[in-house]
Order: structure tokens, then C-alpha cells, then sequence
């Protein structure tokens, strides 16, 4: 059996992550208290016929019942089956944004404050997300857009080969949170400002020709993939399952995408396990779409 610990912060979307999986095959349970966590392992496994994968959200509400971090993390420990644990982040702006259009009260807040709560529960939460197999930032995801995104984010739970996720976005929205490495491909001519290229994207090849021809282009993409070759094996060997390398542009759709892409290529073509996820590439088209319609 191989459990999924789901954790993070209150509003980042753990019980959509959780319908996500269960849509997956998963048998999910939704705040479930760390002291039951054996408990339910040992249930799942007498079914009949036993269940091989499950998922279970624990949180900062664990505080509650007088549960510390450390008691959480030992419940962990003493468990007597394989398990990962995938961390939901947020940017604490988004997380107030949502707080406030809903008017929900926060569990760690002072009567309820979000501000309050925030700050308390990413204290509590931290010594959990060190822990975390999987960080995955939600802050501009969707609801719609959850599933592809749990899908290309958390490899398949039986491989436990290391996967680099290449991942490109816009500065204009925000660093992923959840990046091991942020490279700034800002220092590349803009195509934006190339009328012809404006509507494109670095998925197709005149932009990528444009943005690989630069000739300080390819010496910097042959210094990340010599460091990237040089780092995995110290990561694996800090049993490091996913490797998060962000490739930011203004906008997330020329540059930093071309980019991902290309390097994405070079290590599908040294046999890695490699996944491609572009945060930004739909949201900036339609901005672009807005901003020249009367044009």
C-alpha cells in the first residue's frame, strides 16, 4: 500500500487536491488526525480487496486537538507503510483575496482573523512542508486547471526515479513558491515587442528560434545543464524525488516557455524523467488578447 499525505496551508485547496486524487483511484480521507493514521493504514490494507493507494489530508487544525508538529511528524515516522507527503503553498496575498470573498473564518485566527492565522499556521506548518516529498503552488491555479496540474506535478507514485519539473511563468504574477531553482530569462530580447511574435507563444518554433538563436542563449543553457547533471545525484541521495527548475519571463509565454522547453529537451534526450508545466502560457495570451483588441 502507498499512502499520500496531503498537507499545507487553509485555503490552498487541500479538499479539491483530495477530489482530485480520489478521481485518480485514490480512496481518500479529509482531515484526518494523525494519532488514527496507523489505524486507517491497517483498515485500508485488511479490505477486501485491499486498498493500494490512499491520500489523506492533515493540517494546522491538528493544533487544535493539542497536537504539535513534532507529534505529528512521529506519527509519520512510525508508520509501517510506504508514504509521501505533497505540500500545498500559497502567497499569503491570494490566500487573504480568498479568505476575504468567501468571509471564511480562519481555524488558527485570532476570532477567526486570516492575517493572524496565516502567520500562525505557516509556523506551525513548517517543519511538515521540510519534510514535504512534493511543495506545489496553487496561488494561480484554477479549481478548473487543479487536476491537469496534480497530474503533471506529482510523478507516479510506484516510480521513484527522479523527475525534473521544468516549469515556466511570468514575474508580472509572481514566483512559484514551490521552485527549488528560479533562472531569469529576462536578459533575452523580448518577443512581445516583435509585432509578428506578440501573439505567439515559446511553444512555437519562430519563437523559438528567436529566443535559442541569441548568442548568449546557448553558453547559459549549457552552464545550467552541466549544474543540473552535477547536482541530481546530491539530491538523490537526500532521497529527493522531484526537482523544480522556474524559468521566469515578464509574462510567461515567450521567453521563460521556450526556454522550459528546451531544456526539457536536452535531458528527455540523456533518458531523464522529465515534466513540462506552464503556469502562466493561457492567462498572459488572454491579457495580450485585451490589451490589443482595438488594435
Amino acid at each position: 500500500m502507498y499512502l499520500l499525505i496531503v498537507t499545507g496551508l487553509s485555503g490552498a485547496g487541500k479538499s479539491l487536491a483530495l477530489r482530485c486524487l480520489e478521481e485518480q483511484g485514490y480512496f481518500c480521507v479529509d482531515n484526518l488526525p494523525s494519532s488514527m493514521l496507523q489505524e486507517f493504514v491497517n483498515t485500508c490494507k485488511s479490505a477486501t480487496p485491499a486498498i493500494e493507494k490512499a491520500a489523506v489530508t492533515i493540517d494546522s487544525r491538528e493544533s487544535l486537538l493539542s497536537h504539535t508538529s513534532a507529534a505529528i511528524a512521529a506519527a509519520f515516522d512510525a508508520l509501517d507503510t510506504p508514504y509521501e507527503m505533497l505540500f500545498l503553498d500559497t502567497r499569503d496575498d491570494v490566500l487573504m483575496k480568498r479568505y476575504n470573498e468567501v468571509r471564511r473564518r480562519h481555524p488558527l485566527g485570532e476570532a477567526g482573523d486570516a492575517a493572524t492565522g496565516v502567520k500562525r499556521e505557516r509556523v506551525f506548518l513548517q517543519p511538515l512542508r521540510d519534510r514535504a516529498n512534493y511543495i506545489l503552488d496553487t496561488s494561480d491555479v484554477k479549481p478548473q486547471n487543479f487536476p491537469g496540474l496534480i497530474a503533471k506535478v506529482l510523478p507516479e507514485y510506484e516510480c521513484k526515479c527522479m523527475t525534473l519539473l521544468f516549469c515556466s511563468f511570468g514575474y508580472k504574477r509572481g514566483v512559484p513558491v514551490d521552485a527549488d531553482f528560479v533562472l531569469d530569462m529576462r536578459f533575452i530580447t523580448n518577443p512581445f515587442y516583435i509585432p509578428e511574435l506578440r501573439p505567439l507563444s515559446g511553444l512555437d518554433e519562430t519563437v523559438k528560434s528567436f529566443v535559442l538563436g541569441q548568442p548568449s542563449v546557448a553558453p547559459f543553457f549549457d552552464g545550467i545543464e552541466q549544474m543540473l547533471h552535477t547536482l541530481i545525484p546530491l539530491y538523490e541521495e537526500q532521497d529527493k524525488h522531484i526537482l523544480r527548475v522556474c524559468f521566469g519571463c515578464t509574462g510567461g509565454r515567450h521567453r521563460s516557455v521556450a526556454a522550459a522547453e528546451e531544456m526539457a529537451r536536452r535531458f528527455i534526450d540523456s533518458g531523464m524523467h522529465v515534466r513540462i508545466y506552464h503556469r502562466d502560457l493561457t492567462t498572459e495570451a488572454s491579457d495580450i488578447r485585451e490589451r490589443f483588441s482595438s488594435d
